[in-house]
């Protein structure tokens, strides 16, 4: 069983905390250590015979997946990077392509990257149970036992006998309205649609095939084209970008004759939105949940997370607020799922808010702004032990860089030395450099900028470790 997992999504409704760069699910939402996209493979642990996962990425993420994958000791993952999101039915057509050069009857067990399940031994238990139908050819749904009349998601109902640990899937049903959600609810016959399957890779590709062939001709062609990447596999963009976006569900479950149900109570929630990620976490007795550094009085039933400073209520009912350092949410709990049209507001007027946090990572590292001014801007820089930055140049700013913890190697024209802490050196514009880390803890410095022009775009680079584009 090869895990397939999906995670290339941009989790809008979780703004500010989630970016277009730095998405939800490689956030520490839900649990202290953990990101969703790394608890999502740890669930994983306990399963008989699994083998090394499969990740489908967008390229932005690539350096964000493999990081967090070496965190939690995996470090044979492949990782398929999309040139751009293309839904879910040509990203595992990719994965089934791929898989299959390792078994052709290879069962993929698909699971999006940025899902909460609090009880994984029942996940445990449906995937047991839909394992003896995916290797027989059916196509395993995982159905979510619905404890409210919910109209954000999807739902399945299921045919065949009440009780049946697997059913035949009779048919798929788009988000409902209220009134029809509470007659889903007290039917007993209908589920949430996961997103999580499970099936053979042959199988997958057979019913694509038959009734998705384009969406399988290119994801071949992108397959058969693409190109090895440091230890990532990028998929031809070209071929890939042929293929419609659409998902699997349009695309294969509506209309095979082999799709199944399991059903699955064991915790699930999708976190998406404020108000999600609000019911997937204990509360304390005035039914808020709070994280952070915050003082709250006289407020019930209210989301309140703070990242970098105190965040204070009084009075408060039935709200979100949520603190990051360049920007603060606060909405009305009822609409949380609208959180989506302020960050179509954001990028409509091209605000780097949307896009990425004042702390940007790296695959060397990360930096964040500090204090951004008329000709000049403060960042604070941390390079990890063994790393180093593209060798470079700027055409419109000069750098200051001061050391204040760790040692700091630095290439200055033809010149190359040694910084350590409370030293300091100048990198006037148009000189080629480059800030590598020798020591054996992170190397962390102030960069001050100056010059006409500050833009992460003013970048000249002639070496990078990391195969980013040369200028």
């Amino acid at each position: 069983m090869i895990p397939v997992i999906l995670s290339g999504g941009s989790g809008t409704r979780l703004w500010p905390l989630s970016r277009a760069l730095h998405p939800k699910q490689f956030l520490t939402l839900h649990g202290k250590n953990s990101s969703l996209f790394q608890n999502t493979l740890k669930r994983l642990e306990g399963l008989d015979h699994i083998e090394t996962p499969l990740i489908v990425a967008n390229t932005e993420h690539r350096f964000l997946a493999a990081e967090q994958l070496l965190e939690i000791g995996i470090s044979n993952a492949t990782i398929l990077l999309e040139p751009e999101g293309r839904n879910t039915a040509p990203a595992l057509a990719a994965a089934a392509l791929t898989a299959q050069a390792r078994d052709n009857e290879a069962l993929l067990l698909v699971l999006p990257a940025d899902h909460v399940i609090r009880e994984p031994e029942r996940f445990h238990e449906a995937v047991k149970a839909g394992s003896a139908a995916a290797r027989d050819g059916k196509l395993v749904v995982f159905g979510i036992v619905p404890d409210s009349a919910e109209t954000g998601y999807g739902y399945i109902r299921r045919g065949g006998r009440s009780g049946d640990a697997i059913a035949p899937v009779a048919a798929f049903v788009e988000k409902p309205g209220a009134d029809q959600a509470a007659k889903f609810l007290a039917s007993g016959e209908y589920f949430w649609n996961s997103g999580m399957f499970l099936f053979r890779a042959d199988r997958y590709l057979a019913e694509l095939a038959e009734y998705a062939p384009e969406v399988l001709e290119a994801a071949r062609n992108a397959c058969e084209n693409a190109q090895r990447d440091l230890d990532f596999t990028r998929l031809d963009a070209d071929a890939f970008r042929r293929s419609p976006s659409i998902s699997i569900d349009y695309a294969v479950m509506e209309h095979t004759r082999d799709a199944v149900v399991v059903p699955l109570d064991a915790g699930w929630s999708d976190v998406g939105s404020w108000s999600a990620l609000a019911a997937a976490t204990e509360a304390d007795a005035d039914g808020n949940v709070l994280s952070g550094d915050t003082l709250v009085e006289d407020t019930k039933r209210c989301l309140v997370r703070s990242e970098s400073r105190l965040v204070a209520t009084l009075g408060l009912r039935d709200h979100i607020v949520v603190e990051t350092a360049d920007a603060i949410l606060v909405a009305d709990s009822r609409r949380a799922q609208d959180v989506k049209l302020l960050v179509a507001r954001l990028q409509a007027t091209s605000r780097s808010e949307s896009s990425m946090h004042r702390r940007v990572h790296r695959p060397w590292g990360w930096y964040e702004g500090m204090v951004d001014g008329d000709r000049f801007q403060v960042k604070r820089i941390c390079v990890k032990s063994g790393a180093s930055l593209s060798l470079q140049k700027h055409h419109h700013r000069a750098e200051h860089w001061i050391v204040v913890r760790g040692t700091a190697e630095v290439t200055r024209g033809e010149e190359q030395f040694l910084l350590s802490e409370d030293q300091s050196t100048y990198i006037p514009i148009g000189t080629r450099h480059r800030l590598r880390n020798p020591g054996h803890i992170p190397l962390e410095l102030i960069e001050v900028q100056t010059g006409s022009y500050l833009g992460e775009d003013d970048i000249v680079r002639y070496e990078d470790n990391y195969g980013r584009s040369q200028s």
